[in-house]
C-alpha cells in the first residue's frame, strides 16, 4: 500500500441508493483523505445530502460499498460508525439549547467513554470528560462561552458548538452538511478559519452552497448531478470544466 493510499480514511465504491424507481445516488465513488477538505457540489436534488446520510449510516445503501480505513462498514449502524471515528453535523443545528456550552460538550464526551460502574459519581467533574470538553471548546473558539446557555449563542456560535460536540466524539472524519447555512460574512469567515484548522488533523467531507467559501477552502471538489458524479478534481479544474459550467453554473 502506498503512503497516498494510507491517507484514504473513508471511501465509497459504486454506492447506490434507490427511492422506489429513483436513484438518489447511482454508482458514486469518492475518496476522503486526511488533511483534505473534499467538497461536494451540485444543484438541489443532486444527491449530496443522500451521500452524507449513506456515509454516516443514516441511510442504507441499495448497492455498492463503503470502506473506513479499508474495512467494509456498509452495513454498520450510525452509532457503530461514530465510535469508529466518523462524525457528522446536520443541516439543522443539533444541540441542547437549555444546557451550557460546556454541558453540551461534556455529554458528548461522556457518550464516548461511559462509566457504568460509577453511577453515583459526578460526571460533570470527571477529568476525562472535562478535558475532552475543554479541548473541543478551545479548538472551536468557544472556551470563553463555556458557561453560557447554548440558546443564548448566535447562530454562528451554535454551529461552532455543534462542531465542538462532534469533536468530543474523537472523529477522524468529519461529514459536514452545509455548516455555513444562515451565516453572515463575519460568521462564515470564522467557520472557514475553523475548518482550515481542523483539516490539519482530520479528513473533511463538506456539502455547501456558498461557492466562494467552497473554492477558498476545498482541496478536492466532486460535482454531482441527478445522483451521479459528473466530475472530481482540483478547484481550478472544476471551475474551468465546461460540463460543470453547463450542468451547475448554467452556461
Amino acid at each position: 500500500m502506498t503512503s497516498l493510499a494510507k491517507d484514504v480514511l473513508l471511501k465509497t465504491v459504486g454506492v447506490k441508493r434507490m427511492f422506489g424507481g429513483l436513484a438518489a445516488n447511482d454508482n458514486v465513488s469518492i475518496e476522503i483523505r486526511r488533511g483534505q477538505v473534499h467538497a461536494v457540489l451540485g444543484p438541489n436534488g443532486a444527491g449530496k445530502s443522500t451521500l452524507i446520510n449513506l456515509l454516516s449510516g443514516d441511510l442504507a445503501c441499495s448497492g455498492g460499498s463503503i470502506l473506513y480505513r479499508g474495512q467494509d462498514i456498509t452495513h454498520l449502524s450510525p452509532d457503530s460508525r461514530s465510535r469508529m471515528g466518523i462524525g457528522r453535523s446536520y443541516q439543522k443545528t443539533s444541540i441542547f439549547p437549555s444546557f451550557t456550552v460546556f454541558e453540551n460538550c461534556r455529554l458528548s464526551a461522556q457518550s464516548r467513554h461511559p462509566r457504568s460502574t460509577a453511577v453515583w459519581s459526578n460526571a460533570s467533574t470527571y477529568p476525562r470528560y472535562v478535558e475532552a470538553a475543554e479541548k473541543a471548546m478551545h479548538s472551536t473558539g468557544l472556551i470563553s462561552h463555556a458557561y453560557r446557555r447554548a440558546s443564548d449563542l448566535s447562530h454562528g456560535e451554535q454551529r461552532q458548538l455543534e462542531l465542538a460536540i462532534v469533536l468530543c466524539t474523537e472523529p477522524d472524519v468529519l461529514l459536514l452538511d452545509e455548516p455555513l447555512a444562515g451565516m453572515g460574512l463575519e460568521e462564515s469567515a470564522r467557520m472557514i478559519a475553523l475548518l482550515k484548522t481542523l483539516v490539519q488533523s482530520h479528513a473533511i467531507l463538506l456539502v455547501e452552497h456558498d461557492m466562494d467559501a467552497v473554492f477558498s477552502i476545498a482541496d478536492v471538489i466532486t460535482v454531482m448531478v441527478n445522483g451521479v458524479v459528473l466530475q472530481t478534481g482540483f478547484p481550478d479544474e472544476i471551475r474551468s470544466n465546461s460540463e460543470v459550467q453547463r450542468a451547475y453554473f448554467g452556461h
